[in-house]
């Protein structure tokens, strides 16, 4: 028994010992990491790293034996060289860390999540991707600490509805839009026959003169491209506009097909609601109920998702509200908070938001209205590119992912899958180079497609070159810098190109 308990001690003792040495590469990960997703030098944070273990404790140790030696002490210390090595390391090391975490809480997270592999960059097998996901796994660790610092305004707003769970529906199939969405088909829906308005989410002009392509664009059977207000919203009398219950009362009346009626709710919302980019800007936020919103006709997203379900009511459908994090081209890769809806269509929950359906946001220009129905209901694993839920039941997936894999997605929106586009590389939403930022696509449809970069958080943008009609994308970036590539598409290889998505460079 007492052999026993003396491999019990021994085998403590080393697994102790393991932990506290295991502190200085948690500190030179966080920190290399951190430089990884800054485009920073890893090797300074590899080489702070070797300074706080051993060469810090050891330092410690020797200017504490200096001053025992000046004040006259002797004899033995109560601990070990090797135990107070250890102590040290354990010290120093815990408050680096916590100093780093401190200075960074939210980045932390973000670059252990997006960039915590950066030493496996290029690296690929089965023996390397145990050891990247057991690092993201471990980055998870953090998550509780990224959302303590990033609450949600919007969430004040829900009252109740999204307690809702969605049953698990074993007809839908949960893919990866990177990889195996359905294949681009023609388009089940009839157009309705009100005037369509142009997308126009930010267009670059394009500089090929060449003679317009005649290609017919090819609509996935999700997609709603072409399409402009449902006719009863386009039509709609003022005098029906004097409240929520007969708007859609009204819009009941002349739709009765369960998902051109849910198209004529988002349509209304869409199209009759202002952003209310001054309120978004200054962080201040007026009433968003739905009363508010209908008769100011000015929301934020909060607004627009409790009109929207307002309406539902009114109209007898199941519409609720839905909180969480979304991804935007003016965001960071961690996006920022947002409310959006789901709805159930014939038995089915889909999600939309018709906040991003009525227009675009400018800190200049203020809100430019640009109505579209890229997010009426799309696919929930190609909104879930851009859209994360706090509750994870309102992903829609039958296998959700956690937010450190919805961080490492390409920040694609649906219109480039809608194109019949897939993404070949990078794979990831931040990547490096030292040369030129290279993008892959498969582009059967043959779209044509304009490319731009800007610095990380500046304003203005450069063309990468002429529209290309092929698989290959690339950007001479000027220097060495963080960069934002956006991806623009048209079927016509001049003209009015669509924002679709976009990727970051660190150019070393």
């Amino acid at each position: 028994m007492k052999l026993l308990f003396g491999l019990i001690g021994i085998v403590l003792k080393v697994g102790s010992y393991a932990c506290i040495y295991l502190t200085p590469f948690l500190g030179v990960w966080l920190a290399s990491s951190l430089a990884a997703f800054s485009n920073r030098s890893t090797f300074l944070s590899v080489l702070a790293g070797v300074f706080l273990f051993p060469v810090l404790p050891m330092l410690w140790d020797l200017w504490s034996s200096y001053k025992r030696r000046k004040l006259g002490k002797s004899g033995a210390q109560t601990l070990t060289w090797g135990d107070r090595l250890t102590v040290r390391t354990l010290v120093i090391n815990l408050i680096a860390i916590a100093g780093l975490l401190a200075w960074q809480p939210s980045n932390s997270f973000i670059a252990l999540s997006t960039r915590g592999d950066w030493m496996l960059d290029g690296m690929q097998g089965a023996a390397v991707q145990p050891v990247r996901q057991s690092l993201f796994k471990l980055a998870g660790g953090l998550e509780g600490l990224y959302k303590s610092f990033n609450k949600n305004p919007f969430e004040q707003y829900d009252d109740g509805s999204s307690a809702i769970k969605p049953q698990p529906q074993p007809d839908r199939i949960s893919r990866n839009p990177f990889q195996d969405l359905p294949n681009p088909n023609a388009n089940k829906r009839q157009p309705d026959s009100s005037n369509s308005k142009p997308i126009t989410d930010k267009p670059l002009p394009n500089t090929n003169k060449a003679k317009p392509s005649t290609i017919t664009p090819v609509k996935n059977e999700w997609a709603w491209d072409g399409q402009g207000l449902h006719p009863a919203i386009a039509n709609m009398p003022t005098n029906v506009e004097t409240s929520i219950e007969s708007v859609a009362k009204y819009i009941v009346s002349k739709e009765p097909d369960q998902v051109l009626r849910v198209k004529a709710l988002h349509d209304y919302v869409a199209d009759r609601i202002a952003y209310d980019a001054e309120s978004y800007f200054a962080g201040k936020y007026p009433p968003q109920d739905a009363e508010t919103v209908f008769r100011t006709r000015k929301a934020v997203c909060a607004g627009y998702a409790k009109l929207l379900e307002a309406l539902g009511k009114a109209a007898g459908e199941e519409i609720v509200y839905v909180v969480g994090d979304a991804r935007t081209q003016t965001s960071d890769l961690s996006g920022q908070g947002h409310a959006w809806n789901a709805v159930k269509v014939k038995g089915q929950w889909n999600l939309i938001d018709a906040t991003w359906d009525s227009g675009y946001v400018d800190r200049a220009k203020g809100f430019t209205k640009s109505y579209r129905t890229e997010y009426l209901m799309p696919p929930p694993e190609v909104i879930g590119i851009t859209h994360f839920p706090k509750d994870q039941a309102w992903q829609l997936r039958s296998n959700p992912i956690n937010l450190g894999e919805f961080l490492r997605q390409p920040m694609m929106r649906p219109k480039f899958f809608a194109d019949g586009l897939q993404l070949v590389s990078p794979t990831r939403s931040q990547s490096d180079t030292s040369t030129e930022a290279t993008i892959s696509l498969a582009n059967p449809q043959k779209r044509w497609i304009l490319a731009s970069y800007n610095s990380k958080g500046s304003g203005g943008s450069q063309n990468c070159g002429q529209a290309v009609q092929g698989d290959r994308v690339a950007c001479s970036l000027p220097s060495a810098g963080a960069y934002e590539v956006k991806l623009f598409t048209s079927n016509v290889d001049r003209g009015q190109f669509n924002y679709v998505g976009q990727l970051e460079f660190n150019k070393t």
